[in-house]
């Protein structure tokens, strides 16, 4: 059987293909070795007939719009990251990331796959085993991309689907250069060597016995893995400059988690109208419902937490039953196009709340209201200010319902942050400062919740209640974009859809 390769017959720029200016259609001209003196050309083929590693608007309309890598994020906004990016590098620097590797529960069967984020947000490409480097020029006036990915493959595709291959990181993905993976060290011992400082996350502890992480982590192959080609390079960790990239979102990142937000919330108000008695169909139901709505895929493993299972936090087992008169405390959301949605909602089982339930709902909500309508540059606030507002509004509203607020009481009710960063991420960006004032294009949580442990510490027709309200919000210029809006929250309104 002969393998052809895939050449692409490009209308546009170097390093931009035809897809970042929305051409409908990519056509590639299939190339036919012939024996060690030339090859002979066959006919020009539209791109819809080939089979990619990831949907194409050319094999996939239905999912991409024409000019999209993934949906909703175009070539161009790809390039324009690496750009940002390599803006932020020394000149000659460059920036080393590599994709996630495929995961195994047991023997051969694997985990769904997840792409390193870092990684996709620069490239768009959804394959395991893969390196990409992003390079400033020598007079820092231009940016490089090199991607080196999996060769095609008919009987490895057999089994595992088909590959993009070499020509479509070029062709499709904009890379300047490519290569094979399998080829990786000789591929980048002379990039390392030429580069002024080397800015990585790639951890040099072995993480799986596949062939592509040893070459990158394995003590016992220093001589072919990654910690010998960077053995004499200056490095530098990467998470600081991506990071600062990464946290402030385009309006078409910002689509797309408002999508992820509006299905979502959606779902939930179905779920609201319906009767439970069990912990995981809510919670099959939900997913059901994102995935069905347009979503990919859920963004993480839901919480569903019926009466004191919401005491804890990230209580996920969803395997316990729903009685009458308690409460459900559910913290799940889809994912669109890679980016994340992240809603809790607490609602009773019965059709309306119990009046203890009710007060110490709209205490919550009330706080809840409060931190979101801050989210706004010109609030000038940040996240931890916001926690501290949050606190006293907490602290303020319990002592009005009874609680003793004396001592460490409040540390014991609202053990979590009030927020955090999202993106393509449920926490997105780790490790970047919640002390920051937020700036239009951040996108962040606000979550306050009370936990009552069944204590006599505590009012006695409160305990044993977890109430926690969440929603995703984009930080704008003169108000707030709550992303999460569909979701209903006010007590009239979830009385309305369980009655």
């Amino acid at each position: 059987m002969k393998e052809w390769g895939l050449t692409a017959i490009r209308y546009t720029a170097r390093n931009v293909s035809l897809r970042a200016f929305g051409n409908p259609q990519l056509y590639i001209r299939a190339v036919q070795p012939r024996g060690q003196h030339g090859y002979s050309s066959l006919p020009v083929v539209n791109a819809s007939e080939l089979r990619f590693g990831q949907p194409t608007h050319e094999t996939h309309p239905h999912l991409l719009r024409a000019g999209e890598i993934t949906p909703g994020i175009s070539a161009l906004e790809y390039s324009q990251r690496r750009s940002k990016l390599a803006s932020k590098l020394p000149n000659n620097g460059i920036a080393l990331l590599a994709a996630s590797d495929i995961k195994y529960r047991s023997g051969a069967v694997f985990y769904e796959f997840h792409q390193d984020s870092n990684f996709f947000y620069l490239t768009g490409f959804k394959e395991p085993e893969a390196v990409a480097v992003i390079g400033k020029t020598a007079d820092g006036t231009d940016h490089t991309f090199h991607l080196y990915v999996r060769s095609k493959d008919p009987k490895a595709e057999q089994w595992d689907g088909a590959r993009s291959g070499l020509e479509a990181a070029t062709d499709v993905f904009n890379a300047d250069e490519t290569g094979d993976i399998n080829n990786l060290s000789s591929l980048l011992s002379p990039i390392v060597s030429a580069a002024s400082k080397v800015y990585t996350d790639i951890p040099l502890k072995p993480t799986s016995p596949s062939v592509f992480s040893r070459f990158f982590s394995n003590p016992s192959s220093r001589s072919e893995g990654f910690a010998k080609v960077l053995e004499s390079a200056t490095v530098e960790p990467l998470k600081p400059i991506i990071n600062d990239v990464r946290v402030f979102k385009s309006d078409a990142e910002i689509s797309n988690l408002r999508k992820a937000g509006q299905i979502s919330g959606r779902a939930y108000n179905e779920a609201m109208r319906q009767s439970w008695t069990r912990e995981k169909d809510l919670c099959a139901f939900l997913e059901y419902k994102f995935k069905v709505g347009g979503c990919e895929s859920s963004a993480y493993v839901p919480v569903v937490a019926g009466g004191e299972n919401a005491l804890s936090i990230h209580y996920v087992r969803n395997d316990d039953v729903l009685r009458e008169g308690e409460l459900v405390l559910v913290d799940a959301g889809g994912e669109y196009g890679g980016h994340i949605t992240d809603i809790t909602r607490t609602f009773p089982i019965s059709p309306t709340f119990t009046p203890a339930q009710s007060d110490l709902y709209n205490a919550i909500l009330s706080v809840q209201r409060s931190c979101i309508s801050l989210c706004r540059r010109t609030a000038n606030t940040s996240l931890d200010k916001l926690h501290e507002i949050a606190e006293k509004g907490l602290k303020d509203s319990l002592s009005g319902l009874g609680f003793d607020m004396s001592g460490k009481a409040l540390e014991t009710l609202f053990p979590h942050h009030l927020g955090h960063y999202i993106g393509l991420d449920v926490h997105d960006t780790p490790g970047y400062s919640r002390k920051d004032a937020l700036r239009a294009g951040q996108c962040v949580t606000i979550e306050p919740g009370i936990y009552v442990p069944d204590t006599d510490q505590w009012p006695k027709h409160f305990r044993g209640m977890g109430i926690r309200i969440e929603d995703s919000i984009a930080v704008q210029e003169e108000h707030p974009l709550n992303l999460t809006v569909e979701a209903v929250k006010e007590v009239i309104d979830i009385e309305a859809l369980r009655s």
